[in-house]
């Protein structure tokens, strides 16, 4: 067994937020894999992929040109794409529109799911968080966590987030970005979000941060 936090589950639902603080309070190291995927978007969109007749055969060669690394800040790790801090760019809708069109591709999950799991066989603790952590890249977490949370929630959530940053954008185009997402993520062919049968599902829909932290670092507690 490795010594690896899963934690995986449906766009904006606090995924992020809960790994970086379990990370935190266990002493673990947080790796955002959801991220890496983000990077890999804002790269093809750089590169015009997006507007090429075919996504895959305009992105995949370029893969080796793609470098994600994570820098520590005070407030956190925040993510770079060839030596670029890239943190603030790839949050907007401008890449969360597109990232799951990316994230569909096996090329680029193989490229990603490579790096996550040379990150994460350090053999210190570790806090992973994304779509598949779970069921393809570390099968054999101690933990496994599966976040959701109410659909209206979600999208409420993530509308003051993007408000709070400056973005123009309505709730119903949240609304509409996260049902997207979710299509796209749990029926994609490769590495499909699923709930793992040994998963500890977290609904935090009522919940606050806290309260989610506090219960998913007793899970942690018990089984360390």
């Amino acid at each position: 067994m490795s010594k690896v936090i899963a934690v995986d589950g449906y766009s904006s639902t606090g995924k992020s937020t809960l790994a970086k603080a379990l990370a935190k309070r266990l002493n673990f190291t947080y790796i955002d894999t959801g991220a890496m995927y983000r990077a890999v978007t804002l790269f093809a969109l750089r590169e015009n992929c997006f507007e090429a007749m075919d996504l895959k055969a305009c992105l995949t060669p370029k893969l080796s040109q793609v470098s994600i690394g994570f820098e520590k800040k005070e407030q956190g790790q925040e993510v770079t794409l060839n030596g670029e801090n890239i943190e603030a760019e790839i949050r907007g809708m401008r890449v969360s529109s597109r990232v799951s069109e990316v994230a569909a591709l096996s090329e680029v999950r193989r490229f990603l799911v490579d790096q996550q799991r040379i990150m994460g066989a350090s053999g210190q603790g570790v806090v992973m968080d994304g779509r598949d952590i779970g069921s393809v890249v570390f099968p054999d977490a101690f933990l496994k966590i599966f976040v959701t949370a109410d659909p209206e929630i979600r999208a409420k959530r993530r509308f003051e987030e993007l408000q709070g940053k400056g973005e123009i954008i309505s709730l119903e185009d949240v609304k509409t970005n996260l049902a997207q997402r979710d299509h796209l993520d749990t029926s994609r062919e490769d590495s499909p979000l699923i709930q793992t049968e040994d998963a500890r599902v977290l609904d935090n829909t009522h919940l606050t941060r806290q309260e989610q932290e506090d219960l998913a670092y007793s899970w942690a507690q018990e089984l360390l």
